[in-house]
This record gives structure tokens, sequence and C-alpha cells, in this order.
């Protein structure tokens, strides 16, 4: 069961106290606490484990500090969308808003590589009125012996060059839980110029110590990526890792499936589970069009199939581009072939939101059908 407090409940209330000592004595049941902060409010979701079948939502409902209290099922306790559920979806993190309904375009270098090089790329994304960006510092590589990415050594520059070009928040993938101090002691030292959003990569989706360690801190939002052979059923429930240890700012990522069935792509794109996931969940969903596809190729009609794709998953209603850029592909250290051109930013921009205005029709459409059979 899951007991919703009245939005911007303080935790030194006598109603909060009140409420949470009631909570706590009940018989065989274990109490976890997640705050959640919205653009305008503050809300505290307390989720009560265990054995609740028996317990009195009326009961429940009527302690000082509860606004409402949900049943919730066994699948995706924290994440998933669950009966009479009017939570909301997403958070905001460093003045930026995410959540099933908007858009935010993550375009950058998949590894950082020369100062150079993120300079350009910032510059880019300022003059195009971009305020995010996806920057790898740690790589994790199938070969041991290629490019690992330069770690905390590169952290300082990208971090003051975000601050400098206005960009608030960084993707950033983590390969170990003492990567996540490393990037907070920098941004701490250096007076927290931007933000960064912890990216697990789809090899770890399912190291779950790992996961464990990300879903214990608070500060970072997530970006999840879809493990690349497992179910879909297996990589949401790696989101509730994630939750279950306190961290609900989540976000899923379709990146595509590891199969031979997806040639002449680098994996099968798996841009069709984007309303499935906003379905399923309350998170906002990304897609990764760049190790999907993993080509430049194009099309008879000139466009890219990573371009292709991109359209494919704001169409369906994807909340989030994560997205290969580099100034000089040739130099690039990581999937150099796989990257987007500079000059090729404002037309992909304007592509995608033109996309994301497609799926806002399209909802139109589809709500007058439903208005209309009511009638």
């Amino acid at each position: 069961m899951l007991a919703i407090l009245h939005p911007n409940t303080a935790l030194d209330s006598a109603e909060y106290r009140q409420t949470m000592h009631y909570l706590e004595n009940l018989p065989g049941v274990s109490v976890r606490v997640h705050e959640v902060q919205g653009a305008t409010q503050r809300l505290t979701e307390i989720y009560l484990l265990g054995d609740t079948k028996g317990l009195n939502k009326e009961e429940i409902e009527a302690l000082p500090a509860v606004e409402r209290a949900v049943r919730i099922s066994d699948d995706y306790r924290i994440l998933g969308r669950h009966k009479d559920d009017r939570r909301q979806s997403g958070f905001t993190y460093n003045g930026v808003e995410f959540n099933q309904s908007n858009l935010n375009i993550f375009a950058g270098l998949c590894a950082v590589d020369v100062p150079e090089h993120v300079e350009m790329m910032m510059q880019a994304l300022e003059d195009n009125g971009q305020v995010c960006t996806r920057m790898g510092a740690y790589k994790p590589r199938t070969n041991p012996y290629s490019f690992q990415g330069h770690g905390k050594g590169c952290l300082p520059w990208v971090f003051e060059k975000a601050g400098k070009h206005g960009i608030k928040v960084i993707a950033m993938e983590i390969t170990h839980e003492s990567h996540i101090e490393e990037i907070d002691t920098c941004l701490e030292k250096l007076g927290r110029p931007t933000g960064v959003m912890l990216q697990v990569g789809t090899r770890n989706t399912q190291n779950f110590e790992l996961l464990k360690a990300i879903g214990r801190q608070s500060t970072y939002p997530v970006l999840l990526k879809r493990g690349f052979g497992i179910t879909l059923n297996e990589s949401l429930n790696a989101g509730e890792y994630l939750a279950s240890e306190g961290n609900a700012n989540v976000i899923f990522c379709l990146r595509g499936m590891k199969t031979e069935a997806g040639q002449p792509h680098r994996n099968m794109v798996d841009f069709a589970h984007v309303p499935a996931v906003k379905r399923l969940t309350r998170m906002p969903v990304c897609v990764d069009p760049s190790h999907s596809v993993g080509t430049r190729e194009k099309s008879p009609d000139g466009i890219l199939d990573v371009m292709h794709a991109t359209a494919q998953g704001v169409i369906a209603g994807a909340n989030m581009v994560l997205v290969d850029f580099h100034p000089k592909p040739e130099k690039a250290l990581v999937d150099g072939p796989q990257a987007l051109l500079m000059h090729e930013l404002p037309a992909y921009l304007e592509d995608i939101h033109l996309c994301h205005d497609t799926w806002k029709k399209r909802q139109a459409i589809y709500q007058r059908l439903k208005d209309n059979a009511s009638e």
C-alpha cells in the first residue's frame, strides 16, 4: 500500500510524526519514505511493504498527514502505474523538467576526448537553445584495450565548460559506485556550475549492487538503459532496484536489442516500446537512436537512418533523446562512425520538434474520438 501525504508536509511537523508513529508500529509491515520534488511542490510518499492485505485503506487515509492511500500491485511497486493512482510522472532537476509529456534532447559526445571538442559541442548547443547534453567520462568497453574514458581527470573542464555555456544537465554514464563520489566532489569544488544525470549503461542493467548504490543517493537523477539481451520486464525491474533504495527520479532509455535480426542496424530498434513503458510505469522514456542504429547510412529519401529512428521514437511519445554528435567524428575515440555532424544539429532539432508536435496532434485526434464516444 502507498500513503501519499499532503503536499509540502513538513517532516518535523506534529502531523507527520503522529502519522509515522502509527505506520511504523503496524505489525508485519515495513515503511519506506520517498521524497518527490515536483516543479511547484514537494510530495512525500510512504510505501508500506509486507503483510498489507489486511490494512484498512480508510484508516490510513484518516491519519493527519495523509492525503490519500493507494493499493499497489506486485509489479513495479514504486515506479509502476496502479489502480486509482493519480501520482505525477517525472520530476524536476536543476531547473529542467522531466515527465511523460515533455521532451528534452541530450546531444553530445559519446566519449569526452579533448577540451576543444567539448567546447565546440557546448557552444553549438548554446547557439541552438539547448540546456542538456551527454558527455561520457567513464566508458565500459568490450575490448579491455579500447579507450575506457578519461574518468575523473576530465570532469573539471567538462563541468566548467557546461556552466560557461548554460548547460544544466549532463547525462554521464558511471560504471562503479566510486564514480558518484568523484562527480559529486568535483561539482561541489567548482560550485556546482551544472548538474549530472547518472547513466546506467546496458551492460550494467543487472549489476544490482551498482543499482543499489545509485539508488541510495538522491542528489542525482538516473538514466537507466534497457539491457540489450534481456526482457523489457527484467529491465523495468532494474528501475525498481533504484527506486526501492530511495531514488525514484528515473528515466528509462530504449537503446535497441542485441540480435542478428536487427541487421543492417547495430541493434534491433525497440522504439515501439515507448508507449508500453509509459503505460506500465510513470517513468519518462528516452530513446537512444545512435546506439540502436550505429551507422550514418541513409535511405533514398536522403534522411539518415538514425534520424528516421529518432522520429519513430518521438512520434510514439518519447520524452528524451540521447544522441551522439561530434565536431570531428574521424578523431572520436568512441563510436565516431555513428556520430552526427555539427552542421546537422539545427535540422535534427527542427525534425525532432516537428515529430513532437505531431505526437501532440495525434493525441488530440484520439482524445476527440474518446470524447465523441462518451457523448
